[in-house]
């Protein structure tokens, strides 16, 4: 799963760089980290409900959504994935 996470990790940090017209994640870093911050937040109320009454396929698309939101607050922030994967690994012992 890591490498999925990292190759859009890394198409995120591209986006956000390159900022190319129509792309759906310059758009969310124009409109700032606390815009950002709340979709993770929707997206996160949208991973509840699907999982409480919306069924295993939108519950995926939804977990899918807010790994999305994540990993673009992440790379505003100027956290790389590796420092996450490092504090899982810490939590796992």
């Amino acid at each position: 799963m890591s490498d999925v996470l990292d190759e859009l990790y890394s198409i995120i940090l591209s986006r956000l760089k390159d900022k190319p017209e129509g792309s759906y994640t310059a758009s969310l870093l124009e409109k700032g980290k606390p815009y950002i911050a709340r979709k993770v937040g929707e997206e996160a109320i949208e991973v509840i409900v699907a999982s409480t009454s919306e069924g295993k396929e939108r519950l995926v698309s939804e977990t899918c959504d807010l790994l999305y939101h994540l990993l673009v607050l992440l790379a505003v922030e100027g956290i790389p994935l590796e420092e996450v994967y490092g504090e899982l690994r810490r939590r796992m012992k």
